[in-house]
Protein backbone atom coordinates (compact mmCIF):
# COMPACT_ATOMS: atom_id res chain seq x y z
CA UNK A 1 0.00 0.00 0.00
CA UNK A 2 1.58 3.52 -1.12
CA UNK A 3 1.18 5.50 2.16
CA UNK A 4 4.44 7.72 1.71
CA UNK A 5 4.57 11.04 -0.43
CA UNK A 6 7.34 9.28 -2.39
CA UNK A 7 4.58 7.32 -5.07
CA UNK A 8 1.47 6.86 -5.90
CA UNK A 9 -1.43 4.72 -7.70
CA UNK A 10 -2.51 4.79 -11.51
CA UNK A 11 -5.36 4.06 -13.65
CA UNK A 12 -6.70 4.11 -17.16
CA UNK A 13 -10.14 3.52 -17.46
CA UNK A 14 -10.98 2.88 -21.15
CA UNK A 15 -13.97 3.66 -21.81
CA UNK A 16 -16.42 3.82 -24.99
CA UNK A 17 -16.79 7.46 -25.07
CA UNK A 18 -13.69 8.93 -22.75
CA UNK A 19 -10.34 7.76 -21.41
CA UNK A 20 -9.71 8.63 -18.17
CA UNK A 21 -6.90 8.54 -16.33
CA UNK A 22 -6.82 9.28 -12.14
CA UNK A 23 -3.64 9.15 -9.80
CA UNK A 24 -3.84 8.63 -6.12
CA UNK A 25 -2.32 7.81 -3.21
CA UNK A 26 -3.83 5.63 -0.34
CA UNK A 27 -3.22 5.85 3.20
CA UNK A 28 -2.92 3.87 6.46
CA UNK A 29 -6.84 3.41 6.27
CA UNK A 30 -7.27 3.02 2.39
CA UNK A 31 -8.63 5.94 1.62
CA UNK A 32 -7.92 8.00 -1.35
CA UNK A 33 -5.87 10.86 -1.53
CA UNK A 34 -6.25 12.20 -5.75
CA UNK A 35 -3.45 13.61 -6.78
CA UNK A 36 -4.25 13.90 -10.92
CA UNK A 37 -7.47 13.49 -12.78
CA UNK A 38 -7.53 13.95 -16.62
CA UNK A 39 -10.17 13.04 -19.50
CA UNK A 40 -9.55 12.74 -23.50
CA UNK A 41 -11.87 11.78 -25.79
CA UNK A 42 -12.33 8.52 -27.30
CA UNK A 43 -12.83 8.87 -30.73
CA UNK A 44 -14.43 5.41 -31.42
CA UNK A 45 -10.73 3.37 -30.97
CA UNK A 46 -12.57 1.84 -27.96
CA UNK A 47 -15.90 0.01 -29.10
CA UNK A 48 -18.55 -1.23 -26.16
CA UNK A 49 -15.92 -1.26 -23.84
CA UNK A 50 -13.23 -3.27 -25.86
CA UNK A 51 -10.03 -1.93 -27.59
CA UNK A 52 -11.10 -1.83 -31.17
CA UNK A 53 -8.36 0.59 -32.78
CA UNK A 54 -4.58 -0.71 -30.88
CA UNK A 55 -2.97 2.19 -32.71
CA UNK A 56 -4.98 5.09 -31.50
CA UNK A 57 -5.91 3.61 -28.29
CA UNK A 58 -2.18 3.53 -27.36
CA UNK A 59 -1.50 7.25 -28.89
CA UNK A 60 -4.73 8.67 -26.86
CA UNK A 61 -3.08 6.68 -23.66
CA UNK A 62 0.74 8.18 -24.11
CA UNK A 63 -0.99 11.68 -24.59
CA UNK A 64 -3.51 11.42 -21.23
CA UNK A 65 0.00 9.89 -19.39
CA UNK A 66 1.86 12.92 -20.81
CA UNK A 67 -0.82 15.10 -19.37
CA UNK A 68 -0.84 13.61 -16.51
CA UNK A 69 2.77 13.45 -15.59
CA UNK A 70 2.78 17.22 -16.21
CA UNK A 71 0.50 17.75 -13.07
CA UNK A 72 2.32 15.45 -11.10
CA UNK A 73 5.95 16.27 -12.13
CA UNK A 74 6.96 12.51 -11.54
CA UNK A 75 6.69 9.72 -14.39
CA UNK A 76 4.19 7.01 -14.44
CA UNK A 77 5.81 3.24 -14.99
CA UNK A 78 2.48 1.51 -14.67
CA UNK A 79 -1.13 1.29 -14.44
CA UNK A 80 -4.04 -0.36 -13.49
CA UNK A 81 -6.81 -0.78 -15.96
CA UNK A 82 -10.32 -2.55 -16.17
CA UNK A 83 -11.52 -5.12 -18.31
CA UNK A 84 -15.42 -4.34 -19.77
CA UNK A 85 -16.97 -5.40 -23.05
CA UNK A 86 -20.32 -6.94 -23.60
CA UNK A 87 -19.45 -10.60 -23.21
CA UNK A 88 -18.55 -9.91 -19.97
CA UNK A 89 -20.73 -11.94 -17.70
CA UNK A 90 -21.06 -14.12 -14.21
CA UNK A 91 -20.88 -18.20 -14.30
CA UNK A 92 -21.21 -20.15 -11.00
CA UNK A 93 -18.58 -22.81 -10.41
CA UNK A 94 -19.36 -24.94 -7.26
CA UNK A 95 -16.56 -26.86 -5.15
CA UNK A 96 -17.04 -29.36 -2.79
CA UNK A 97 -15.01 -30.76 -0.33
CA UNK A 98 -15.31 -33.93 2.49
CA UNK A 99 -13.88 -33.51 5.62
CA UNK A 100 -12.09 -36.04 7.65
CA UNK A 101 -12.61 -37.32 11.22
CA UNK A 102 -12.20 -33.94 13.08
CA UNK A 103 -14.91 -31.85 10.83
CA UNK A 104 -13.04 -28.66 11.40
CA UNK A 105 -13.49 -25.87 8.79
CA UNK A 106 -9.75 -24.36 8.40
CA UNK A 107 -7.71 -21.60 6.59
CA UNK A 108 -6.28 -24.08 5.04
CA UNK A 109 -9.44 -25.73 3.46
CA UNK A 110 -10.45 -22.52 2.34
CA UNK A 111 -7.05 -22.16 0.68
CA UNK A 112 -7.49 -25.54 -0.98
CA UNK A 113 -11.19 -25.25 -2.29
CA UNK A 114 -9.80 -21.42 -4.04
CA UNK A 115 -6.79 -23.44 -5.42
CA UNK A 116 -9.42 -26.04 -6.99
CA UNK A 117 -11.64 -23.35 -8.04
CA UNK A 118 -8.71 -21.23 -9.73
CA UNK A 119 -7.82 -24.14 -12.07
CA UNK A 120 -11.65 -23.34 -13.54
CA UNK A 121 -11.02 -22.20 -17.31
CA UNK A 122 -14.43 -21.62 -19.08
CA UNK A 123 -14.51 -23.60 -23.01
CA UNK A 124 -14.18 -20.78 -25.18
CA UNK A 125 -14.18 -17.89 -22.86
CA UNK A 126 -11.93 -16.18 -20.66
CA UNK A 127 -11.52 -16.26 -16.91
CA UNK A 128 -10.96 -12.67 -15.46
CA UNK A 129 -11.88 -12.60 -11.63
CA UNK A 130 -13.53 -14.80 -8.68
CA UNK A 131 -16.01 -11.93 -7.70
CA UNK A 132 -17.33 -13.48 -4.59
CA UNK A 133 -17.87 -17.06 -2.85
CA UNK A 134 -20.65 -18.04 -0.71
CA UNK A 135 -19.87 -21.29 1.77
CA UNK A 136 -22.19 -24.22 2.51
CA UNK A 137 -21.46 -26.47 5.45
CA UNK A 138 -23.82 -29.40 5.29
CA UNK A 139 -26.02 -27.71 2.75
CA UNK A 140 -26.42 -24.70 5.25
CA UNK A 141 -24.76 -21.62 4.31
CA UNK A 142 -22.39 -20.00 6.56
CA UNK A 143 -19.93 -16.65 5.61
CA UNK A 144 -17.60 -17.36 7.98
CA UNK A 145 -16.65 -21.11 7.69
CA UNK A 146 -13.53 -21.18 9.54
CA UNK A 147 -13.35 -23.14 12.67
CA UNK A 148 -16.98 -24.47 12.34
CA UNK A 149 -17.25 -28.01 12.63
CA UNK A 150 -19.53 -30.06 9.57
CA UNK A 151 -18.80 -33.06 7.15
CA UNK A 152 -18.95 -31.53 4.21
CA UNK A 153 -18.65 -27.97 2.94
CA UNK A 154 -19.21 -26.71 -0.46
CA UNK A 155 -18.37 -23.71 -1.84
CA UNK A 156 -20.49 -21.56 -4.79
CA UNK A 157 -18.05 -19.16 -6.55
CA UNK A 158 -19.37 -16.44 -8.77
CA UNK A 159 -16.95 -16.02 -11.84
CA UNK A 160 -16.71 -13.48 -14.16
CA UNK A 161 -15.94 -14.85 -17.40
CA UNK A 162 -15.79 -12.87 -21.51
CA UNK A 163 -14.37 -13.35 -24.67
CA UNK A 164 -10.44 -14.38 -24.34
CA UNK A 165 -9.25 -11.93 -26.37
CA UNK A 166 -10.28 -8.89 -23.58
CA UNK A 167 -6.59 -8.79 -22.65
CA UNK A 168 -4.80 -8.83 -25.96
CA UNK A 169 -5.74 -5.60 -27.38
CA UNK A 170 -5.35 -3.68 -23.94
CA UNK A 171 -1.77 -5.28 -24.03
CA UNK A 172 -1.33 -4.19 -27.29
CA UNK A 173 -2.57 -0.55 -26.96
CA UNK A 174 -0.78 0.17 -23.69
CA UNK A 175 1.89 -1.99 -22.73
CA UNK A 176 3.41 -2.47 -26.55
CA UNK A 177 2.18 1.47 -28.07
CA UNK A 178 2.29 3.27 -25.03
CA UNK A 179 5.30 2.02 -23.37
CA UNK A 180 3.69 1.87 -19.86
CA UNK A 181 3.52 -1.55 -17.93
CA UNK A 182 0.38 -2.98 -16.70
CA UNK A 183 0.32 -3.80 -12.96
CA UNK A 184 -3.05 -5.52 -13.06
CA UNK A 185 -6.30 -5.93 -14.06
CA UNK A 186 -9.78 -5.58 -12.46
CA UNK A 187 -12.96 -6.27 -14.05
CA UNK A 188 -14.97 -2.77 -14.51
CA UNK A 189 -18.16 -3.68 -13.29
CA UNK A 190 -16.15 -4.98 -9.51
CA UNK A 191 -14.37 -1.72 -9.68
CA UNK A 192 -17.55 0.82 -9.81
CA UNK A 193 -19.61 -1.26 -7.27
CA UNK A 194 -16.45 -1.75 -4.61
CA UNK A 195 -16.67 2.24 -4.22
CA UNK A 196 -20.25 3.10 -4.82
CA UNK A 197 -22.18 0.70 -2.98
CA UNK A 198 -22.22 0.44 1.11
CA UNK A 199 -22.30 -3.25 2.72
CA UNK A 200 -26.46 -2.70 3.62
CA UNK A 201 -27.56 -2.36 -0.29
CA UNK A 202 -24.89 -5.21 -0.89
CA UNK A 203 -27.06 -6.98 2.36
CA UNK A 204 -30.72 -6.11 1.57
CA UNK A 205 -30.29 -6.46 -2.33
CA UNK A 206 -30.18 -4.44 -5.53
CA UNK A 207 -29.83 -3.85 -9.06
CA UNK A 208 -26.37 -1.90 -9.64
CA UNK A 209 -27.11 -0.39 -13.01
CA UNK A 210 -23.93 0.93 -14.37
CA UNK A 211 -24.73 3.34 -17.32
CA UNK A 212 -21.70 3.83 -20.02
CA UNK A 213 -21.36 5.07 -23.25
CA UNK A 214 -21.28 1.36 -24.97
CA UNK A 215 -22.69 -0.94 -22.50
CA UNK A 216 -25.06 -1.27 -19.55
CA UNK A 217 -23.75 -3.16 -16.78
CA UNK A 218 -26.17 -5.05 -14.40
CA UNK A 219 -24.85 -6.23 -11.06
CA UNK A 220 -27.25 -8.07 -9.10
CA UNK A 221 -26.22 -7.76 -5.20
CA UNK A 222 -27.97 -9.83 -2.41
CA UNK A 223 -26.61 -11.29 1.08
CA UNK A 224 -23.40 -9.39 0.59
CA UNK A 225 -22.51 -11.00 -2.42
CA UNK A 226 -22.71 -11.13 -6.04
CA UNK A 227 -25.35 -13.39 -7.44
CA UNK A 228 -25.65 -11.86 -11.31
CA UNK A 229 -23.35 -9.84 -13.81
CA UNK A 230 -24.75 -9.06 -17.31
CA UNK A 231 -23.66 -6.20 -19.93
CA UNK A 232 -26.39 -5.04 -21.77
CA UNK A 233 -24.84 -3.78 -25.24
CA UNK A 234 -26.43 -0.67 -25.29
CA UNK A 235 -25.11 2.36 -23.89
CA UNK A 236 -24.95 6.18 -24.42
CA UNK A 237 -23.36 6.08 -27.47
CA UNK A 238 -26.22 4.30 -28.78
CA UNK A 239 -29.05 6.84 -27.86
CA UNK A 240 -26.81 9.41 -29.52
CA UNK A 241 -26.83 7.43 -32.70
CA UNK A 242 -30.90 7.24 -32.35
CA UNK A 243 -30.86 11.12 -31.94
CA UNK A 244 -28.57 11.49 -35.66
CA UNK A 245 -31.62 9.85 -37.14
CA UNK A 246 -33.26 13.18 -36.37
CA UNK A 247 -30.48 14.93 -39.03
CA UNK A 248 -28.56 15.77 -36.91
CA UNK A 249 -24.69 15.17 -36.63
CA UNK A 250 -23.05 12.69 -34.32
CA UNK A 251 -21.43 15.54 -32.24
CA UNK A 252 -24.76 18.09 -32.12
CA UNK A 253 -26.44 15.02 -31.09
CA UNK A 254 -24.33 14.26 -27.85
CA UNK A 255 -24.88 17.77 -26.94
CA UNK A 256 -28.69 18.00 -27.71
CA UNK A 257 -28.63 15.19 -25.49
CA UNK A 258 -26.75 16.36 -22.75
CA UNK A 259 -28.33 19.40 -22.66
CA UNK A 260 -31.82 19.04 -23.60
CA UNK A 261 -32.63 15.17 -23.11
CA UNK A 262 -35.11 14.20 -20.74
CA UNK A 263 -35.88 10.59 -19.52
CA UNK A 264 -39.19 11.92 -17.96
CA UNK A 265 -41.79 14.42 -18.81
CA UNK A 266 -42.64 14.76 -22.33
CA UNK A 267 -43.22 18.60 -22.70
CA UNK A 268 -44.25 19.62 -26.41
CA UNK A 269 -42.22 22.34 -26.94
CA UNK A 270 -39.73 23.82 -29.73
CA UNK A 271 -36.36 25.57 -28.43
CA UNK A 272 -34.07 27.39 -30.78
CA UNK A 273 -30.34 25.46 -31.04
CA UNK A 274 -27.72 27.02 -29.60
CA UNK A 275 -25.60 26.15 -32.43
CA UNK A 276 -25.13 28.30 -35.19
CA UNK A 277 -26.71 27.46 -38.71
CA UNK A 278 -28.50 24.44 -37.01
CA UNK A 279 -32.44 23.62 -37.66
CA UNK A 280 -34.63 24.28 -34.69
CA UNK A 281 -35.00 20.95 -32.71
CA UNK A 282 -38.48 19.31 -31.67
CA UNK A 283 -38.29 18.26 -27.92
CA UNK A 284 -40.80 15.79 -28.35
CA UNK A 285 -39.13 14.09 -31.16
CA UNK A 286 -35.64 14.26 -29.19
CA UNK A 287 -37.01 13.02 -25.64
CA UNK A 288 -38.98 10.81 -27.70
CA UNK A 289 -35.72 8.94 -29.32
CA UNK A 290 -33.89 8.74 -25.81
CA UNK A 291 -37.12 6.94 -24.72
CA UNK A 292 -37.50 4.43 -27.07
CA UNK A 293 -33.49 3.45 -26.59
CA UNK A 294 -34.47 2.80 -22.75
CA UNK A 295 -36.87 1.53 -22.93
CA UNK A 296 -35.07 -1.35 -24.64
CA UNK A 297 -32.11 -1.24 -22.13
CA UNK A 298 -34.76 -0.96 -19.14
CA UNK A 299 -36.58 -3.99 -20.71
CA UNK A 300 -33.59 -6.28 -21.05
CA UNK A 301 -32.32 -5.27 -17.11
CA UNK A 302 -35.82 -6.31 -15.97
CA UNK A 303 -35.32 -9.52 -17.39
CA UNK A 304 -32.52 -9.94 -16.28
CA UNK A 305 -33.31 -9.06 -12.85
CA UNK A 306 -36.41 -12.21 -12.83
CA UNK A 307 -34.01 -14.99 -14.70
CA UNK A 308 -31.50 -14.20 -11.42
CA UNK A 309 -34.37 -15.00 -9.10
CA UNK A 310 -34.23 -11.64 -6.83
CA UNK A 311 -36.82 -9.63 -8.45
CA UNK A 312 -38.89 -8.47 -5.64
CA UNK A 313 -36.25 -9.61 -3.02
CA UNK A 314 -34.11 -6.58 -3.40
CA UNK A 315 -34.67 -3.83 -0.63
CA UNK A 316 -32.29 -1.69 -1.86
CA UNK A 317 -34.01 -1.20 -4.50
CA UNK A 318 -31.67 0.53 -7.95
CA UNK A 319 -28.48 2.13 -7.31
CA UNK A 320 -27.44 3.61 -11.05
CA UNK A 321 -23.93 4.94 -11.80
CA UNK A 322 -21.96 6.04 -14.81
CA UNK A 323 -21.87 8.95 -17.67
CA UNK A 324 -25.53 8.16 -18.61
CA UNK A 325 -26.73 8.41 -15.46
CA UNK A 326 -26.83 12.19 -15.32
CA UNK A 327 -29.40 12.11 -17.91
CA UNK A 328 -32.39 14.56 -16.55
CA UNK A 329 -34.97 12.72 -14.63
CA UNK A 330 -33.70 9.10 -15.39
CA UNK A 331 -34.50 8.27 -11.57
CA UNK A 332 -38.16 8.87 -12.45
CA UNK A 333 -38.13 7.02 -15.07
CA UNK A 334 -36.54 3.96 -13.71
CA UNK A 335 -38.76 3.93 -10.58
CA UNK A 336 -41.75 4.22 -13.21
CA UNK A 337 -40.71 1.38 -15.34
CA UNK A 338 -38.99 -0.70 -12.63
CA UNK A 339 -41.32 0.00 -9.18
CA UNK A 340 -38.09 0.20 -6.92
CA UNK A 341 -36.75 3.22 -5.36
CA UNK A 342 -33.64 4.71 -7.73
CA UNK A 343 -30.30 6.40 -6.12
CA UNK A 344 -27.86 7.91 -7.92
CA UNK A 345 -24.82 7.17 -7.19
CA UNK A 346 -20.63 7.74 -7.47
CA UNK A 347 -17.27 7.37 -5.41
CA UNK A 348 -18.54 7.13 -1.66
CA UNK A 349 -16.74 10.61 -0.39
CA UNK A 350 -15.34 7.83 2.64
CA UNK A 351 -13.21 6.84 0.22
CA UNK A 352 -12.12 10.43 -1.41
CA UNK A 353 -10.60 12.65 1.06
CA UNK A 354 -10.16 15.75 -1.47
CA UNK A 355 -11.48 16.91 -4.63
CA UNK A 356 -15.46 16.24 -4.06
CA UNK A 357 -16.27 17.59 -7.52
CA UNK A 358 -14.32 13.88 -8.87
CA UNK A 359 -15.77 12.17 -6.11
CA UNK A 360 -19.46 13.37 -6.73
CA UNK A 361 -18.95 12.80 -10.77
CA UNK A 362 -20.50 9.44 -11.53
CA UNK A 363 -18.78 9.26 -15.14
CA UNK A 364 -15.84 8.90 -12.85
CA UNK A 365 -16.62 6.28 -10.35
CA UNK A 366 -14.48 3.34 -12.38
CA UNK A 367 -11.31 5.28 -12.83
CA UNK A 368 -11.95 5.87 -9.11
CA UNK A 369 -12.83 2.13 -7.78
CA UNK A 370 -10.00 0.91 -9.51
CA UNK A 371 -7.64 3.14 -7.45
CA UNK A 372 -8.89 0.88 -4.41
CA UNK A 373 -7.63 -2.25 -5.96
CA UNK A 374 -4.18 -1.04 -6.48
CA UNK A 375 -1.13 -1.93 -4.28
CA UNK A 376 1.76 -1.29 -6.56
CA UNK A 377 3.63 1.79 -6.96
CA UNK A 378 2.95 2.93 -10.20
CA UNK A 379 5.60 5.77 -10.35
CA UNK A 380 8.81 5.23 -12.60
CA UNK A 381 11.87 5.34 -10.52
CA UNK A 382 15.33 5.72 -12.09
CA UNK A 383 16.77 2.63 -13.43
CA UNK A 384 19.12 1.21 -10.87
CA UNK A 385 18.71 -2.35 -10.62
CA UNK A 386 16.19 -4.95 -12.64
CA UNK A 387 13.10 -5.18 -10.58
CA UNK A 388 10.27 -7.75 -11.36
CA UNK A 389 6.89 -6.34 -12.43
CA UNK A 390 4.19 -5.88 -9.90
CA UNK A 391 0.64 -7.48 -10.27
CA UNK A 392 -2.69 -7.08 -8.97
CA UNK A 393 -2.72 -8.59 -5.63
CA UNK A 394 -5.92 -7.58 -3.90
CA UNK A 395 -8.42 -9.27 -5.98
CA UNK A 396 -9.19 -13.13 -5.39
CA UNK A 397 -8.19 -14.01 -8.73
CA UNK A 398 -6.95 -12.74 -12.28
CA UNK A 399 -4.72 -15.18 -13.64
CA UNK A 400 -4.24 -12.59 -16.89
CA UNK A 401 -2.38 -10.58 -14.21
CA UNK A 402 1.11 -12.17 -15.13
CA UNK A 403 1.22 -12.39 -18.64
CA UNK A 404 3.76 -8.82 -18.69
CA UNK A 405 5.88 -10.84 -16.30
CA UNK A 406 6.27 -13.54 -19.07
CA UNK A 407 6.65 -11.31 -22.21
CA UNK A 408 9.38 -8.95 -20.44
CA UNK A 409 13.14 -10.43 -20.38
CA UNK A 410 16.71 -9.37 -19.73
CA UNK A 411 17.95 -6.62 -22.60
CA UNK A 412 20.28 -8.80 -25.02
CA UNK A 413 22.07 -7.55 -28.00
CA UNK A 414 20.17 -7.38 -31.32
CA UNK A 415 19.62 -10.34 -33.47
CA UNK A 416 19.51 -10.21 -36.90
CA UNK A 417 17.30 -13.30 -37.33
CA UNK A 418 15.86 -12.74 -34.53
CA UNK A 419 14.51 -9.06 -35.97
CA UNK A 420 13.34 -10.56 -39.38
CA UNK A 421 11.33 -13.29 -37.00
CA UNK A 422 9.96 -10.48 -35.19
CA UNK A 423 8.75 -8.88 -38.24
CA UNK A 424 7.14 -11.35 -39.85
CA UNK A 425 5.37 -12.33 -36.29
CA UNK A 426 4.41 -9.30 -36.36
CA UNK A 427 2.52 -9.49 -39.80
CA UNK A 428 0.98 -12.63 -38.88
CA UNK A 429 -0.24 -11.39 -35.67
CA UNK A 430 -1.64 -8.20 -37.11
CA UNK A 431 -3.35 -10.56 -39.94
CA UNK A 432 -5.05 -12.08 -37.12
CA UNK A 433 -6.19 -9.45 -35.26
CA UNK A 434 -7.48 -8.35 -38.87
CA UNK A 435 -9.40 -11.86 -39.29
CA UNK A 436 -10.14 -11.64 -35.79
CA UNK A 437 -12.26 -8.31 -36.21
CA UNK A 438 -13.79 -9.71 -39.59
CA UNK A 439 -15.42 -12.22 -38.05
CA UNK A 440 -16.43 -11.26 -34.25
CA UNK A 441 -19.53 -10.82 -32.89
CA UNK A 442 -21.66 -7.20 -32.98
CA UNK A 443 -18.95 -5.77 -30.16
CA UNK A 444 -17.22 -3.94 -32.53
CA UNK A 445 -20.19 -2.69 -34.40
Amino acid sequence: MIQSDSGFIAAIDLGTSKITGVVGRKNENNVISVLACETIPSDRCIRRGVVYNIEETGAKVRKLINLLENKLGRKIGKVYVPIAGQSLRSVDFRERMQLSSSGIVTTEIIAQLHKEAAKYHPEMAGRYAIADVEYFLDGKPEKNPVGITCSVIEANYKMIVGRPNIIANIQKSIRDRAQVDIAGYTVGALASASIALNEEEKELGCAFIDFGGGTTTLSIYKGGILRRMVVIPFGGRTITKDICELNFIESDAEQYKIKFGKAHDNQDNLLSSPFFSKPDIDLVELNKVIRMRLDEIVANVKEQIVLSGYDGQLGAGIVMTGGVSQLKNLDIYLTEKLKMPVRQASAKKSYINNFPELAGDPSLTCALGLLRFGTEDCEKKPVTQTTGEGILEGEPDFSANTSDQKQRGDKKKPDKNKEVKKRADSFFSRMGDILGEMFSEDENK
